[in-house]
């Protein structure tokens, strides 16, 4: 095994957490990033239930938002390459000047009644032009800290924190639906992410970030790699797994009578995955990456089939602590491999792709997940995420082989920390 795959399995310790998050470099671009990625989950739910206070209807709603995941499946792959080409802070900059833009005129569509082609391509626009902080965070920790433990722990760090943000977005979009103005929540949330993305942009440590002067001749990008497909197989399966879930709960639910605590079940498995993320960074299995991949992906798909037995709400729930074990492992193994993976300089491109497979996997979930709750009950809707989860599982098990360091991976020139 290589030095530098050596170095992507090593353990991590607290002092490593406390090395990455107190270097001065990483200060002020960290804290921007909080602003910036905190309003991510809020975003969308705000914007859902907008469009439907307005329109009267959830299937427009669901056009929207829709709309929005398409937008940011193709801007995170975007932008991610424009950051790795010119470095984050001209892309960033005016993404985030589009993002305005392409809200107020969505706010004035809808405020207005505006025709549902409109809303929705106005929602693909307000997705794509969401700013990809995240992708330039997770690439900026590379170049502020050298392979090893404190890296590692800051790419935790980042899977962590973005569990923390999906707990509290729910939550806040619910209470400022509830305010006068029901696209209050919208427009909060994109300012907070507005005012993120430009101060990340413009802090010292990202404006020395100048353009790559790596090759950039290949069409598929990052996506050249093989590993890196493998890597973007690993994180669909866990957006399939998690789309299935996401529907099937809150049917379970509403099924049950009790609709209103479908979205308090779901956050459950969030509070168990912030708590055994940080454990599991500390001694992370199984030692190599590409073992850890199908083995985590698998024993997601497993878990989540022990969510149909359950007869009650509370046993549901006590399922869900279980299962969303695994979740921030796997956000934080993706990011990890992307360090082993990724062709030179396009670690932020990389990282889109992640984003992408994701929010694919979502989609494909979340779709068959809802026929088959239709037609058998939430039930079968958990045990066909399981086997769809074990299945990906095994094909990424397959390609395990392609998970290695290339000699082509990156050595980025450090900032002064």
């Amino acid at each position: 095994m290589s030095q530098s795959a050596s170095n992507h399995e090593s353990r991590t310790s607290l002092a490593d957490y406390r090395t990455a998050l107190t270097t001065r470099a990483a200060r002020r671009p960290a804290v921007a990033a909080v602003l910036a990625r905190l309003p991510i989950a809020m975003i969308g739910i705000s914007a859902l239930l907008y469009v439907q206070r307005e329109t009267g209807s959830f299937a427009v709603a669901g056009l929207v938002s829709a709309g929005s995941l398409v937008g940011v499946s193709v801007g995170a792959v975007v932008q991610g390459r424009l950051i790795d080409r010119f470095g984050p802070t001209r892309p960033l900059l005016a993404v985030a000047l589009l993002l305005a833009m392409a809200m107020a005129a969505l706010v004035t569509a809808i405020e207005s009644h505006a025709a549902t082609p409109v809303l929705v391509a106005l929602g693909a626009l307000t997705g794509l032009s969401e700013p990809m902080v995240g992708s330039a965070s997770r690439a900026l920790w590379g170049r502020l800290l050298p392979p090893g433990g404190a890296r590692n722990a800051a790419f935790s760090y980042e899977a962590i924190s973005m569990e923390v943000f999906f707990i509290l977005g729910p939550g806040v979009a619910g209470l400022l639906v509830m305010a006068p103005w029901a696209g209050t929540g919208l427009v909060l949330g994109v300012a907070l992410q507005v005012t993120g993305a430009v101060l990340f942009a413009l802090s010292p440590a990202v404006r020395a970030w100048g353009p790559s002067a790596e090759s950039h001749g290949s069409l598929l990008g990052a996506l050249a790699s093989p590993g890196m497909r493998t890597l973007a197989l690993a994180a669909l399966g866990f957006g399939v797994v998690i789309g299935f879930v996401e529907v099937a709960v809150p049917a379970s639910a509403t099924e049950a009578g009790q609709a209103s605590v479908g979205g308090l079940l779901l956050s459950a498995w969030s509070l168990s995955s912030v708590a055994f993320g940080v454990a599991y960074s500390l001694r992370p299995w199984p030692r190599r990456l590409g073992l850890r991949l199908p083995v985590l992906l698998g024993g997601f798909g497993a878990l989540v089939a022990l969510l149909a037995w359950p007869s009650s709400l509370w046993g549901l729930a006590l399922m869900m602590l279980l299962a969303g074990a695994l979740i921030t492992p796997q956000s934080t193994a993706h990011s990890t491999a992307i360090e082993v993976v990724a062709p030179a300089g396009t670690a932020a491109e990389a990282f889109g792709w992640v984003l992408t497979a994701v929010t694919l996997g979502l989609a494909a979930g979340q779709s068959v997940s809802g026929y088959v709750v239709e037609h058998a009950g939430p039930g079968a809707a958990f045990l066909a995420a399981s086997v769809a989860g074990l299945l990906l599982a095994l094909v990424v098990w397959l390609l395990r082989g392609t998970v290695r360091s290339s000699e082509s991976a990156p050595v980025p020139e450090l900032v002064n920390a």
